[in-house]
């Protein structure tokens, strides 16, 4: 059974538009807690929103390295 490869250019784009996206979603994450810092707060919610941001911040970047590191080599 023949297996047709994927193009570079579409591997690429398919792989690094869901990480722009979580790039979006941080910055929103980010603005959210700001904007709504005292509330989130005073409802004891504060802690869970910056998990959520302690989270994705890492999982984005080394998500976004390893993309280079594979577009560098060139696998993509």
């Amino acid at each position: 059974m023949n297996q047709q490869k994927i193009p570079p250019a579409l591997l690429r784009l398919i792989v690094i538009f869901p990480n722009v996206l979580s790039y979006f979603l941080l910055f929103g994450l980010i603005v959210f807690v700001m904007t709504n810092y005292e509330t989130l707060k005073a409802n004891n919610n504060l802690t869970v929103w910056l998990i959520f941001i302690v989270v994705l911040a890492p999982a984005a970047f080394y998500t976004t390295f390893s993309i280079v590191k594979k577009i560098r080599a060139g696998h993509m």
